[in-house]
């Protein structure tokens, strides 16, 4: 059995402060994880500490145990994956039937069931069934969740900007239907993703389906992906020294977080949670969006292109500012068990038994090989 060690090593994680220094980076809605960086402060445990093991047996599942008190909750994260990941695949094809004009339709689920780890669609309906919901009421919402990550995909892999030809193990999509269709592809899954949670979402109260639309809208806008990714482009070329600590951890909140964060908050709010227990999650989701992006960078400079069905090594190639770059490989894994550390705390208020798959989901993201 081996134990997941959470390392109590501290580094400024500044996006969380309302009034960034240097982005001026001021949050709607969402109350701070803390009021200042994190290596000015002794974090304090207010509630009772969990233990979270993860065990490999020799049927090669994953099981998770979670204990709080005289509570043990055992988790099977594989079986949980697996039923998920099928579900979730098959609302996706259901969500794009294949129709004229094909020239578009083809590129559009070409990418969307290109495969992948569905981890945004298997947050949100995880989220949504923590507050009380069912996964039929947050189904919709992961589907749209996921359909804006692929479109992020299909742009962030254009020539113009990452200029990438791998993507999920297969060659990206303006590689195979050219540059102009890709562009048009990624375009028509934005629009699909906002039609389909509008449209396809069932039990739940309009003000609250107009609520999610709305959180999905700025999670995608200026205010989100975009401003990521516009603030990535400027940092290419820049120096270790130009690009600090906070800047990085701005496009990277915004760039890859935002999605992770939209995803679980979409399926809080169409669960039906209490605006408490959105915004813990809220915090919860802001620390695995971070940690996702970390553990990418460290992905990215360890393994092969091979092993992460993506081109490895294009950080560096493109020249940029990467959390081991700024930190090293070492600081940058550390810094990764202190946010997995924080997301866990974030959980605790829950019921461990509803909460299982998101413990278990922190831990996949710090773990995951690809």
């Amino acid at each position: 059995m081996t134990h997941v060690n959470h390392l109590t090593w501290a580094f400024p994680c500044s996006v969380f402060h309302p009034h960034h220094p240097e982005t001026g980076f001021k949050p709607q809605n969402f109350n701070p994880l803390i009021h200042v960086p994190i290596s000015s402060v002794t974090l304090k445990d207010t509630t009772k500490p969990l233990s979270f093991t993860v065990s490999s047996v020799d049927t090669k599942q994953n099981t998770v145990t979670v204990e709080e008190s005289e509570t043990i909750t055992t988790f099977n994260f594989d079986a949980y994956m697996l039923e998920k990941a099928d579900i979730i695949n098959k609302a996706l094809d259901a969500s794009i039937a294949l129709k004229e004009p094909l020239t578009i339709q083809e590129p559009m689920r070409y990418s969307l069931l290109a495969g992948g780890k569905r981890v945004r669609p298997m947050l949100c309906i995880a989220a949504c069934e923590l507050v009380g919901g069912s996964q039929e009421m947050g189904i919709p919402a992961a589907c749209a969740v996921e359909m804006i990550h692929t479109m992020s995909l299909i742009h962030d892999d254009l020539p113009c900007m990452d200029n990438d030809d791998l993507r999920r193990g297969k060659p990206t999509n303006h590689k195979v239907f050219g540059v102009d269709v890709a562009v048009l592809a990624g375009d028509s899954l934005l629009a699909l993703a906002f039609e389909h949670v509008a449209a396809a979402t069932k039990g739940v109260s309009p003000d609250r389906v107009v609520r999610a639309i709305a959180e999905l809208a700025k999670s995608v806008g200026s205010e989100g992906l975009v401003a990521g990714q516009v603030m990535d482009i400027q940092s290419e070329g820049l120096s270790v020294s130009e690009v600090k600590l906070e800047r990085l951890e701005f496009i990277h909140i915004h760039k890859t977080a935002v999605l992770l964060e939209a995803a679980v908050v979409l399926g809080a709010i169409m669960g039906g949670g209490s605006d408490e227990e959105i915004e813990r999650l809220r915090k919860y989701a802001r620390c695995i969006g971070l940690l996702f992006q970390v553990v990418d960078d460290i992905l990215d400079v360890t393994k092969s292109s091979e092993e992460l069905g993506k081109t490895a090594g294009k950080d560096l190639v493109a020249d940029k500012v990467t959390y081991p770059k700024l930190l090293g490989i070492e600081k940058s894994k550390e810094f990764a068990a202190k946010l997995m550390k924080d997301a866990h705390e974030q959980l605790s208020a829950f019921d461990p038994d509803k909460a299982a798959p998101l413990y278990a989901l922190a831990n996949y993201i710090t773990h995951r090989q690809n």
